[in-house]
């Protein structure tokens, strides 16, 4: 399953493409056509549409503290394993400076 944007199915560069159009995306159901549950009930179907976004919020937060904190904004063309190990250490970064940000230490183990 990949996470996606309302109507992405519909795109063409996505129906003509063979991979693309065989897979499950992840599209947030509006509330509207949710069905209505009694209120003693618990309502499954709105609670797994409320974590779809929750879970891309924390995924997406590494993302934007990599391009705002270290100022990745744009790919610089050095060859993809330069890249690749640059990506790596900003995202170690991301991660300390998160901790960081929590007031988190690191475990000694």
């Amino acid at each position: 399953m990949v996470p996606g944007y309302l109507g992405v199915q519909k795109r063409p560069e996505i129906a003509s493409n063979e991979h693309f159009s065989k897979n499950d995306f992840r599209i947030n159901r509006r509330l509207s056509s949710l069905p209505r549950v009694s209120d003693n009930a618990i309502d499954w179907e709105r609670y797994i549409e409320n974590r779809k976004p929750s879970l891309r919020c924390r995924v997406e937060h590494a993302f934007r503290i990599i391009m705002c904190q270290f100022g990745y904004k744009k790919t610089v063309y050095r060859g993809l394993r330069k890249n690749e190990n640059r990506l790596y250490a900003m995202f170690a970064c991301a991660n300390l400076y998160a901790l960081a940000i929590a007031g988190r230490k690191l475990s000694a183990t």
